[in-house]
């Protein structure tokens, strides 16, 4: 170094270096905090219920029913009213076929009715009569030796009278014995039985069955013409009675055929 060169020492201004670094360390402290301030914010917004809105102010409710003369007044500040809940219809509650539900109750009645139509003298037989018919009904009775005992039953007519409530007419064939005789077969009685499916879906007799007497009935013509020759020659061993020309265009014809049990009855034959 040469000792005659002077030396030159630059002036640092640590003052002005002190005053900036102090204005960023308070920008970072001013950020730090808005930064900390905002999630606590946000937190504390998370953690709130939502606000339930006002349905007045919104108009999200449901329009009241106009008024049947326009009104004047001012619209009121109470609380609307709430609509009260859905009341489900009787029927809604047997989603179920409609034809399930008068079969069920068709099938209960012509039970009821065999057992309604029978007696046999036992406990057994009173005691299934009496869990069919409603409670505190009283039981058919019979004089000593008599037997009755359903011979055919099948229904004849369904009404439905409510939504789960049947009236079925039954016709019930029934034969009968005495003490002096044996077994004859009665005339048809039209037995008509109130049936309700229950809410278990359980069919119910709700009232004592009427006994009617079956309708009188018209028969209907048959005309039996005579029977072309090329037809009854196709017959053999057949007792012919006569015929007439089907819808279709042939003839039908009528013999008299004897069956197993020894009845011969009158058996129409298509071609």
């Amino acid at each position: 170094m040469d000792p005659e060169r002077p030396e030159v020492y630059e002036r640092i201004p640590w003052e002005t270096l002190e005053q900036k670094g102090s204005q960023k360390q308070w920008l970072a402290y001013a950020v730090a905090a808005a930064v900390t301030l905002g999630a606590l914010a946000y937190t504390f917004t998370r953690n709130q219920p939502l606000p339930v809105p006002d349905p007045v102010a919104s108009g999200s409710t449901i329009a009241p029913a106009p008024a049947a003369t326009p009104s004047s007044a001012p619209p009121s500040t109470a609380t609307p009213i709430v609509p009260s809940p859905l009341v489900v219809a009787e029927a809604d509650l047997y989603a179920v076929d409609p034809e399930r539900l008068f079969e069920q109750a068709s099938a209960h009645a012509e039970w009821v009715a065999v057992e309604y139509m029978s007696m046999d003298g036992s406990d057994q037989s009173r005691q299934t009569l009496a869990g069919l018919l409603p409670q505190g009904a009283p039981l058919p009775t019979a004089g000593e030796g008599v037997q009755v005992l359903a011979d055919w039953v099948g229904s004849r007519s369904l009404t439905q009278t409510g939504p789960t409530t049947f009236r079925v007419e039954v016709v019930v064939r029934s034969i009968a014995s005495s003490a002096e005789s044996g077994f004859t077969r009665q005339p048809p009685r039209l037995v008509v039985i109130e049936v309700e499916i229950g809410e278990d879906g359980v069919p119910r007799v709700t009232d004592v069955p009427e006994l009617r007497p079956m309708p009188a009935t018209t028969p209907a013509d048959l005309t039996l013409d005579v029977v072309p020759d090329d037809v009854v020659a196709e017959l053999r061993d057949v007792e012919l009675v006569g015929g007439h020309l089907g819808a279709d265009g042939n003839w039908e014809v009528v013999v008299q055929e004897t069956g197993a049990d020894g009845v011969t009855r009158p058996v129409l034959i298509r071609p």
